[in-house]
């Protein structure tokens, strides 16, 4: 009886957890405020504040921007991020006839520089792309995810206060726009 080799190489790939959504319920709002909260962390230890008005205050401005994003983007879709079933991150997207607002995008610290947002926000291109719709967000002037837009193609093209409207413009649009 001859014996077969048998391949004794193991598969060294990776396996990359699926990104998935999910509309955000009355229940998650603890985890969406924690998020909320994360962004805003960097900020906070710069003011000499007690814990208790450091809460009281990002409460407050949780509070006030669901209020805003409620009112503001009322067709919008509020999800939370899931990687592998677990939540990470909230994503707020307003789908427009006329481009695909990004609303806000945040992971928890623990996820950030993971490859998660990139992910995401090249999916949200990859639709803009085939719907021949622009992609716009509003970016704080020192969020370190600005890196992140300006490296997928994202432009500046408007200052408001603090914020940078940003723009990523789909290949299609711009053929169309050189089309005589």
């Amino acid at each position: 009886m001859t014996r077969r080799p048998t391949s004794r190489r193991s598969s060294t790939r990776r396996l990359v957890p699926e990104i998935t959504y999910r509309p955000v319920r009355d229940a998650d709002q603890e985890l969406n405020y924690r998020i909320y909260a994360s962004t805003r962390a960097d900020e906070m230890a710069r003011v000499e504040w007690s814990d208790a008005e450091k809460e009281a205050f990002l409460r407050f401005q949780y509070n006030a921007q669901k209020t805003y994003y409620d009112e503001q983007f009322p067709d919008a879709a509020f999800d939370l991020i899931l990687l592998g079933g677990e939540p990470v991150g909230r994503l707020y997207v307003d789908r427009r006839p006329d481009e695909i607002r990004l609303v806000d995008v945040a992971l928890l610290p623990e996820r950030r520089g993971q490859g998660i947002g990139g992910r995401i926000l090249r999916s949200i291109l990859t639709e803009g792309e085939e719907k021949g719709l622009l992609v716009r967000i509003h970016v704080e002037r020192d969020n370190p995810a600005m890196r992140l837009y300006l490296r997928l193609g994202f432009e500046k093209i408007e200052e408001q206060g603090v914020y940078h409207l940003m723009e990523w413009t789909p290949a299609s649009a711009a053929l169309k726009e050189e089309d005589p």
